[in-house]
């Protein structure tokens, strides 16, 4: 089989996203090498069909990118040069792929497949052009269909993870997620009202389990108060997925763990703020609830910090409407998702 390296260069989320496309390719030509940034790696090396993870963190697409070097362009074109036969550069609408097409072909790499609404002029073999309404996924199998790597007969396209981690001791379902932190504070709502929904839905007689990353302690102790257990930094990302495979629902804002969520089979309550479209982002493959004002008129801005006072998209969703979501989602199979 011939050798094809898949590139998804930046954050957890996304990689997880690319999932199905990676299967797809790895069902034809074997484990694939997956090119992936620093925020993007642990998620990588937990994708069914992937055999080895590469990082480089790519300067233009990074949100806070170092300096570019020719020393670690050359470094890695030179370790990529003449290992594939093929690349599938994948990207979100709001990224180019053509930097990375550049050195790949560097990278003597023959075939290089990619979106781009700009001329690739000699980068590209494979130009395709997107559906504006595709969601993520679909727009990551679209482009390895069109590149000949269709998905097989049987897979359903859902978001998968190998399922390495555990629980940790004394954590006991039921319980529901709580998941406040973001890598961006725009697709998120506030500490005090997540503080809020916590104390709400243990006062329902809910168990909350309150999880985010070592940086984020502060925060999850802060949420978690007196009402909610607090997993701030106890897990990794193959131990958050354990948790959340056992939780009844997860909420969450526009980040990771919502999609990690969706590739364990867990319904998701998403505090969507509408930074990107929801229709290219939402949870996939797993029931769902968005809560935000979408038609807002600043939707679509993409902004890492709100720029509007009162962050009005989320701050303005009701603790009670969170809560009559987790109360309509939990416990739902996976086979009810649209």
């Amino acid at each position: 089989m011939s050798r094809v390296l898949v590139a998804r260069m930046d954050n957890a989320g996304d990689v997880l996203l690319a999932g199905p496309a990676v299967r797809a390719v790895a069902a034809s030509t074997g484990p694939v090498t997956f090119l992936c940034g620093a925020r993007g790696r642990a998620a990588a090396e937990l994708l069914p069909g992937v055999g080895e993870v590469v990082e480089w963190t790519a300067p233009w697409i990074d949100p806070e990118p170092e300096p570019v070097s020719t020393v670690d362009v050359l470094a890695l074109a030179g370790l990529l040069r003449r290992r594939f036969a093929a690349a599938i550069v994948l990207t979100s609408f709001h990224q180019s792929a053509l930097p990375l097409a550049l050195l790949l072909r560097m990278a003597d790499v023959p075939y290089v497949a990619a979106y781009s609404e700009d001329y690739p002029g000699s980068l590209l073999d494979l130009r395709a052009t997107p559906d504006d309404g595709a969601h993520e996924v679909q727009r990551s199998l679209e482009l390895v269909r069109r590149a000949g790597y269709p998905l097989p007969e049987g897979d359903d396209g859902r978001l998968r993870m190998r399922r390495p981690g555990r629980i940790p001791d004394g954590l006991e379902p039921p319980y529901v997620v709580v998941h406040p932190g973001a890598s961006v504070s725009a697709r998120t709502w506030s500490p005090r009202r997540w503080a809020e929904l916590v104390a709400l839905l243990a006062a329902q007689g809910r168990r909350v389990v309150v999880t985010g990353t070592p940086g984020e302690r502060r925060l999850t102790g802060r949420v978690a108060g007196g009402d909610g257990i607090d997993l701030g930094g106890a897990t990794d990302l193959a131990g958050l997925a354990e948790v959340l495979a056992t939780a009844d629902a997860v909420v969450t804002g526009n980040t990771g763990p919502a999609h990690v969520a969706a590739a364990v089979g867990t319904p998701v309550v998403s505090l969507f703020a509408p930074t990107v479209p929801a229709h290219r982002w939402h949870p996939w493959g797993v029931p769902y609830a968005l809560l935000g004002d979408q038609d807002i008129p600043c939707a679509g801005c993409r902004a890492r910090v709100c720029p509007v006072p009162g962050h009005p998209c989320l701050e303005g969703v009701a603790t009670e409407a969170v809560a009559g979501a987790v109360e309509s989602l939990a416990g739902r199979e996976i086979e009810e998702a649209v």
